[in-house]
This record gives C-alpha cells, sequence and structure tokens, in this order.
C-alpha cells in the first residue's frame, strides 16, 4: 500500500465507538439523503437532501434534489421539516438545478453551509421519463462544490453564483468533478476542504485537500494528488467527514470504505467507515485498525439489522470540539441501493472507547 506523502504511523484508533442507534429524520413522500447537524438558537439544525420518493431512487439525487432544513431540540431527534433552503434557481447557473451533500459550519456567528450543485440542459427526470444512463453520466460530471453564507441560522443562506473549486485539466486525477465537500474551519478563519473526484467512469474515486484563508474565500489545492492513494484500484473511498482535535493538534477523518470488485477494502466490509489522521491535513495515514463503524446496527428499540447503505457520515460535536454523535444516511433494505421504503438520517451517540 502506498500513500503519497508519507507521514507518521498512527498509534490510535478513533476514540470512539457508535452507540444504539436512532432515527432522527424521515419523511414519509420523499427520500433523504446526507446531513449535517448545528446548535444554534437554542436548537439542534439538521441540512440535509431530499427529492420526491414517486420519482424512485436512481439518479434523482443528480437530477432533482434539493437542500432542506429541519430542528429539534435534541441532538438524536426526531427533527421536524422546517424549509427548504437551497431550490432550484435557474439552469444558468452551476448550482441551478440541483442542490445536495451537505455541510454546515459556524464561524464568527456566521453559519457557512457547503454543497454540491449541478445544472444541465436537457428535460427535467420524471417518474414517467427516468433519465438515460447517458444523461446521468453527463449530468454526475457537472457536479461542483458551492457554499451559502448566512448571518443568522434563520436567515437566508445566499449563495456565490461560481463553484469553491473547479475540476482540473486531463492531466490531473480529478478532472471531472468536485464534490462531496467537508470543511474544518480554523480559529484564525484557515479552511481546510477536503472533496472527491475522480479521473473518469471506472477510475477510483479519490480524496483531495484544499485550502482557504477564510470560509468562503478562494480554495487553492495543497497537493496535486490526492491523499491516501494505493496501489490497488479497487480501493475506493468516498464521503469524507474531516475535523480538528484541538487537544491532540491532529486532522482527523472518517469515510466510507467503497472498496469494488469484491475486495476486502481498507476495513473487510464495504460500506463501514475508516479512520485516517494527518499533522498537517496533508500526509493522513490509516490506523492500525481503520474501521470504526460498521453497517450492522444495534438499535435503541432492541432490532438489530444490516443496513444496505449507511452513508456520508457525520458527526456533531459538544462545546469543546469533542464528537457527541455520529449521523448517517441510510434506508430499508439489505441491499445496497436497493431501497424497499424510506430512506433517513440515522443517529448513534458515541461512547469514549
Amino acid at each position: 500500500m502506498s500513500r503519497v506523502c508519507g507521514g507518521k504511523t498512527v498509534t490510535e484508533n478513533f476514540a470512539f465507538y457508535p452507540d444504539k442507534a436512532m432515527t432522527a429524520f424521515e419523511m414519509e413522500d420523499y427520500y433523504l439523503w446526507d446531513c449535517s447537524v448545528v446548535w444554534a438558537e437554542g436548537e439542534y439544525h439538521l441540512f440535509c437532501s431530499r427529492w420526491k420518493k414517486e420519482l424512485g431512487f436512481g439518479w434523482n439525487w443528480v437530477f432533482n434534489s434539493e437542500v432542506i432544513e429541519a430542528v429539534s431540540d435534541r441532538p438524536e431527534g426526531p427533527y421536524r421539516f422546517k424549509r427548504v433552503v437551497l431550490p432550484r434557481r435557474g439552469r444558468e447557473y452551476f448550482d441551478g438545478m440541483n442542490t445536495h451533500n451537505t455541510c454546515v459550519k459556524a464561524y464568527n456567528g456566521r453559519y457557512y453551509l457547503y454543497y454540491m450543485g449541478t445544472t444541465y440542459g436537457g428535460d427535467i427526470p420524471t417518474a414517467d421519463a427516468p433519465p438515460s444512463l447517458e444523461y446521468s453520466y453527463e449530468t454526475w460530471n457537472r457536479k461542483r462544490i458551492g457554499v451559502a453564507v448566512a448571518d443568522g441560522i434563520n436567515g437566508e443562506f445566499v449563495r456565490r453564483d461560481t463553484p469553491l473549486l473547479e475540476p482540473r485539466d486531463c492531466r490531473y486525477w480529478d478532472c471531472t468533478i468536485t464534490t462531496n465537500p467537508s470543511v474544518v474551519i480554523l480559529p484564525d478563519g484557515t479552511t481546510y476542504m477536503i472533496y472527491k473526484s475522480r479521473a473518469g467512469i471506472g477510475k477510483p474515486l479519490q480524496l483531495g485537500i484544499a485550502i482557504a484563508d477564510r470560509p468562503d474565500g478562494e480554495f487553492r489545492r495543497l497537493c496535486d494528488q490526492p491523499i491516501l492513494q494505493f496501489e490497488d484500484t479497487d480501493l475506493h473511498m468516498e464521503d469524507p467527514f474531516i475535523w480538528y482535535d484541538a487537544d491532540r493538534r491532529k486532522f482527523c477523518l472518517i469515510a466510507k470504505d467503497d472498496s469494488k470488485n469484491g475486495s476486502a477494502g481498507l476495513t473487510g466490509e464495504w460500506g463501514a467507515g475508516f479512520y485516517a489522521e494527518s499533522d498537517d491535513c496533508l500526509h493522513f495515514e490509516l490506523a492500525p485498525a481503520p474501521k470504526v463503524y460498521s453497517r450492522s446496527l444495534d438499535w435503541a428499540d432492541g432490532r438489530r439489522t444490516v443496513q444496505g447503505n449507511l452513508e456520508r457520515p457525520s458527526l456533531l460535536f459538544d462545546e469543546n470540539g469533542v464528537p457527541t454523535h455520529l449521523f448517517c444516511a441510510t434506508g430499508s433494505g439489505a441491499e445496497p441501493y436497493r431501497f424497499d421504503g424510506n430512506t433517513y438520517v440515522v443517529c448513534m451517540p458515541l461512547k469514549k472507547k
């Protein structure tokens, strides 16, 4: 296994484990995906994506998704729908027809909502006229990262009209898309953003790092190569979540093990979560036992299930920056992406190891 930037061997694993799972948020008539939670104004505010269930799951997350907000007085929910935050706004914008993949952060009294957006020139897919595979791939390749900023959690989130980070030309690994943003903002405003891309269809999904002087600033890449490169091209990864452990002075990362072609992957379980950390947000190393959560869940009501998917992990932190809850997108059905009912947001309180 090769790593692009070397680094020290990780001596500690993620210091928490997920406890009993609870359904945090679901909507009867909508599929839900991803989530990001922040405490503000006496409530927990959950941002996630939704699209109408009548459309089917399929590719509609790149065509018909919108970012919404829900609130609760408890971190594990249940959350109640509040508003649509990032609706369609016109084909002329990079994110004008679709918004998805949320990451919300608070800094100096303002709220920064990072997301992925797409636009497209063809027909809007419907239940009676689903998109072709070619149309879906074409629109998938238009995914770009944006940010919307609000002066208060209940205020309007105002979007930039240009992406935070564009793909590069085809000499580079990230020439197709920029998507799946996860952001950490340091006390001085320096902002690190991890993102996903790949060189083309069938190529490994990989992660890159960019930095800006402020949360809505101009981002520049820290390295021309992706982090955590592997010689085995079946080792894919996606859905990163990054944070900074100030006590240990470590950048910490959890992400989805998205191995292909029957590979054992990084964790031995497709769709599980793995952990890595870094001193500089560039030279990441895997933990010796990198698996930190499984698709096998024990529920607060006594059930035990194996979820087909458990994706888009995000953490909620207390006032001291300690992780307290893990949120993921999931749904009914034991096979990946074969949902026989709802998709929803699940919450797992974290316990110290």
